[in-house]
């Protein structure tokens, strides 16, 4: 497995070591230990240009998703691009308040949420899909943080 980190964000310091460790549990627990992945932190900025030129959406978000892995990819790849997720810290510390989390945990929560979108999971195809998708993120963050719940400020 193998985790690429860029923090773009001048001033917003995020401890790159432990979010490394936590993606491999994640991956792990997924049963995706062949898999790279890229996350980039940024600003409200650089994501809101990202949301406008990658879906058409002219305002900032909290984490965005570029998967890379598609269905007929040679499985001969020693190592599958699984794909990138962007999130911007200023937003991630703007909802710290709102969902009642540090901001070690609500990175862990994008981290998770942009990560499932990687893996197929999408909450915007059906209320199944977002429930099954809700389902899974709790239990990932569960794992990480035993016996932190998630608040149902939290729509994750």
């Amino acid at each position: 497995m193998k985790v690429l980190i860029r923090n773009e964000h001048p001033k917003i310091k995020v401890d790159t070591g432990k979010i490394k460790h936590q993606i491999g549990r994640f991956l792990s627990s997924m049963d995706c230990n062949d898999y790279e992945i890229s996350i980039l932190f940024i600003g409200d900025q650089e994501i809101r240009d990202l949301n406008q030129r990658f879906r058409g959406i002219d305002r900032s978000t909290d984490v965005l998703s570029f998967p890379q892995l598609f269905e007929g990819q040679p499985e001969t790849l020693e190592t599958l691009i699984l794909g990138d997720v962007a999130i911007s810290l200023e937003t991630a510390l703007a909802q710290t308040k709102k969902h009642g989390l540090s901001l070690e945990e609500e990175l862990t929560l994008l981290l998770i949420h942009g990560i499932l979108h990687l893996l197929g999971y999408d909450h915007e195809i059906s209320d199944h899909e977002e429930e099954r998708m809700r389902k899974k993120t709790r239990e990932l963050f569960t794992m990480i943080y035993p016996g932190k719940k998630l608040a149902d400020t939290c729509g994750f």
